[in-house]
C-alpha cells in the first residue's frame, strides 16, 4: 500500500508572482521546467526534496479556459484551491519572520490542544497553515 506522499497541488494565478512569494516563506524550487503545454513548477521545504507542492495554473492541459475562469473564481474567494499544512519548531518566531517579510496572517499564533498554530491566505486563496505541535508526551 501507500507509504508516503510526494506531491500536492495548488492552483496559482501567475507562477512568477508564486515563485516570488514561496520565497517569501522559505520554500524553494524543486523543479521548473517547460513541457511546452505547461510549466511544472514545483517547490519543497529546504532540505525535503521528497515532498513538493506543484504550482499549477487553471487551465490547459487539464481545463478548457471556461472551467478554469470558474476555478480562478473560487479559489479567489478563498473557498476551493488547496490547503497546506507546514511544520515549524516555533511558530511565534516563524510568525515574526514571516511578518517582516510581508506575509499577510488570517489569525494565529493561536494555542491549540495539538500545539500552536498561524494561518495565512496567499494571493491567490489558497489557505495555508503552520503549527508547532506538542512535544510528545513521555
Amino acid at each position: 500500500m501507500f507509504t508516503d506522499i510526494n506531491i500536492s497541488q495548488l492552483f496559482v494565478f501567475d507562477q512568477d508572482e508564486a515563485l516570488d512569494y514561496v520565497g517569501k516563506l522559505g520554500l524553494e524550487v524543486h523543479t521548473d521546467q517547460d513541457l511546452g503545454f505547461m510549466r511544472w513548477l514545483t517547490v519543497m521545504v529546504p532540505g525535503h526534496p521528497e515532498r513538493e507542492i506543484l504550482l499549477e495554473r487553471p487551465g490547459a492541459p487539464s481545463m478548457d479556459e471556461e472551467t478554469a475562469a470558474q476555478v480562478r473564481e473560487l479559489v479567489s474567494k478563498g473557498v476551493m484551491g488547496g490547503w497546506v499544512g507546514f511544520v515549524t519548531d516555533d511558530c511565534r518566531r516563524t510568525y515574526e519572520e514571516l511578518s517582516a517579510r510581508g506575509v499577510e496572517f488570517t489569525d494565529g499564533p493561536n494555542e491549540q490542544p495539538y500545539g500552536i498554530d498561524a494561518g495565512i491566505r496567499d494571493p491567490f486563496g489558497n489557505k495555508l497553515r503552520f503549527v508547532q505541535p506538542l512535544a510528545p508526551q513521555g
